[in-house]
């Protein structure tokens, strides 16, 4: 089959899928800090206004992560949100604003002053989820919150049509499959639709501790499905650069 081909037919097994289940968009915004004083500002408005607003606005499970390696020169903290669908997320902005009691809990940090900012920077990804898995699941574990493991997996591509084969892995491919049947407990998987690095997808798998997650990784890497996928030519060089991320869940994440 002609990559051209195999293009519009992965284009058209995309669209099926909304006929019973459409899939959600993601925005993962993540916080750059410089000081344990800004975490804590920031810990404090997700967890008082923020989180709360987003309940009240028909977002029930958000996710709040932080590294599990803290880099003190740019500390870190990753929001999770589901959105149903694009006007959810576009309309977010004005529900938000016309909640008063959000103004009110989150005063401190909407109204900081310019010369006392909570945050260094912030960034946006913006994923649609894929058709494979086109809703978030909470994780079923059942270790400490506190051990638990969630892996954040980042996949570039080399091209756009490349990024396509890479999602069609995962989809027509059954690489979900494999995660699935292995007990990965994956959150998301998702096509970056807007970000710094694209073309590019990303998901999250989690466990209930390190432990738990290196051996879930060494029965994926000697599982025969895998092995038959990932040596398959129609797959090669779908992967220019891959990132992994280790995270924990804060106390009061959803997920």
């Amino acid at each position: 089959m002609k990559f051209s081909t195999l293009l519009l037919t992965v284009l058209l097994l995309g669209c099926l899928p909304l006929v019973a289940k459409e899939r959600q968009f993601y925005q993962i915004k993540i916080y750059h800090l410089k000081t344990a004083a800004q975490e804590a500002r920031v810990d404090s408005f997700l967890q008082t206004a923020y989180l709360p607003a987003l309940h009240r606005a028909g977002i029930p499970t958000v996710g709040v992560f932080k590294p599990v390696t803290t880099d003190t020169a740019d500390i870190r903290i990753y929001v999770l949100l589901p959105f149903r669908n694009m006007e959810q997320f576009l309309q977010l902005d004005a529900k938000l604003s016309a909640d008063k009691t959000f103004g009110e809990a989150g005063r401190s940090y909407l109204d900081a002053a310019w010369n006392d900012i909570p945050y260094t920077r912030q960034e946006s990804i913006l994923l649609q989820a894929f058709t494979g898995m086109p809703v978030l699941a909470k994780p079923t574990l059942t270790g400490p919150k506190s051990e638990r493991i969630y892996e954040l997996r980042s996949y570039e591509s080399p091209t756009e049509k490349y990024h396509v084969n890479k999602v069609h892995m995962f989809n027509v491919g059954n690489e979900i499959n494999i995660f699935q049947r292995l007990g990965f407990n994956a959150v998301f998987y998702g096509s970056v639709l807007s970000g710094s690095r694209m073309p590019n997808l990303m998901y999250m798998t989690t466990f209930n501790n390190k432990a738990d997650r290196d051996a879930h990784w060494k029965t994926f890497s000697s599982d025969p499905s895998w092995k038959q996928l990932s040596v398959m030519p129609f797959y090669a060089h779908n992967v220019s650069k891959s990132e992994i991320m280790f995270l924990h869940p804060t106390d009061y994440s959803d997920i």
